[in-house]
């Protein structure tokens, strides 16, 4: 099947061609449902593209505009907003979170600090008592639960993901030192600073534009995984779907580490800005020590490795063999990526509706771009 069956539309600098050809190419194959790429390269963007359907019966062609659940690239984002606060004195990184959050001191935490919640060190990659959607979303009992609860393993000796209690541990320590919460604090201090769309808690009157999150094979590889865990990880309480996303009740909450809402353009913009010499979020100096690792090793959930800055993703094979040594960013369940590479001043990012997943951990989605992005440098 020829790739120039699903139409790209956007716009794309010739020099990132290569780009336009991988992106046509997961549609030709059958890989792809719905989706966008965006690239940004010293403050530009030259590559800005979207193609297919943003539901599940191929009747509402994806647009520019179209928003979509990104899962865990919000950490990403959060990450970045932790780092504005640790900037601007409000927060510090080594210091106890109980410092901003005194109730969080219970049960033996007084000790654990940004540092070590961030990079998934922090013994709370799962509550110890029941927790439902519905407390999930109306954040007070999740972040009560948390504060008052024992580590489920001693903090700092190891790593396990965090899926949804990363969200909390950096949100909550935002609201106490900001006044703000993570969605306000992410829409006026990210979002509005550099025009564009990116939302943690969405408007019913957003809806419109949202894509509809569809699972395909081996999606839910990856959730089994974590529920192998001896502990009760955050993938289990509560028990959420790869397609609860879909519900205007997710959308409208604040769950800082999995439901943010954006596009390729706005991630892009995002981590583009971060690497130009001249951020309008984040100083150099505060750039580089949110970037600093924090861990390097195996996820004691999956054995998997794993490498952590104060909450971005690094050395992850998803950045591609060309990618610098710095590179940072973080993944997203079933295909979303977003990363920066300071040495080549580049900003990355790919959001899709069609949820897929890989034995292997490689998604020739985002291989073949990330591929062709490099080529095209």
């Amino acid at each position: 099947m020829p790739a120039t069956e699903t139409p790209i539309s956007g716009t794309v600098d010739p020099a990132f061609a290569p780009v336009r050809e991988a992106f046509a190419s997961t549609f030709a194959d059958g890989l792809e449902h719905g989706a966008a790429v965006a690239v940004m390269v010293d403050g530009k963007i030259v590559a800005d593209l979207w193609g297919g359907f943003a539901d599940q019966a191929a009747t509402r062609p994806w647009q520019g505009d179209t928003l979509v659940n990104v899962w865990s690239a919000t950490k990403g984002v959060m990450s970045l907003a932790i780092a504005m606060l640790v900037e601007r004195g409000k927060l510090r990184y080594d210091a106890p979170i109980a410092d901003v959050w005194p109730e969080f001191a219970a049960g033996g935490k007084q000790q654990i600090s940004l540092d070590l919640a961030l990079s998934h060190q922090g013994g709370l990659d799962g509550l110890s008592v029941p927790m439902d959607l519905a407390g999930l979303y109306a954040w007070t009992p999740y972040v009560d639960a948390l504060a008052a609860m024992k580590p489920l393993w001693t903090p700092g000796s190891r790593c396990i993901y965090h899926a949804l209690s990363f969200g909390h541990l950096a949100g909550e320590p935002l609201r106490r030192a900001d006044g703000r919460s993570p969605g306000r604090f992410v829409a006026e201090e990210i979002a509005e600073a550099l025009d564009v769309p990116f939302y943690i808690g969405l408007a019913p009157e957003q809806d419109r534009r949202v894509a509809q999150l569809i699972e395909g094979p081996r999606t839910s590889d990856w959730v089994k995984e974590m529920l192998a865990s001896p502990y009760p990880h955050s993938c289990r309480n509560p028990t959420f779907a790869a397609t609860t996303p879909n519900e205007r009740a997710w959308r409208a909450a604040e769950i800082p580490g999995a439901n943010g809402h954006g596009n390729a353009r706005s991630l892009a913009t995002i981590y583009g800005n971060l690497v130009t010499g001249g951020s309008r979020l984040l100083s150099a100096a505060g750039l580089a020590e949110a970037i600093r690792p924090r861990f390097d090793g195996l996820d004691g959930c999956d054995g998997t490795p794993a490498a952590y800055a104060a909450g971005f993703r690094l050395k992850d094979p998803c950045y591609g063999e060309k990618a610098s040594s710095r590179t940072f960013g973080h993944t997203g369940w079933g295909g979303t990526l977003a990363f920066a590479d300071p040495e080549a001043r580049i900003g990355f990012a790919f959001t899709t509706c069609r949820m897929l997943g890989f034995a292997d951990g490689v998604d020739p989605r985002r291989q073949r771009l990330v591929e062709a992005l490099y080529a095209s440098l």
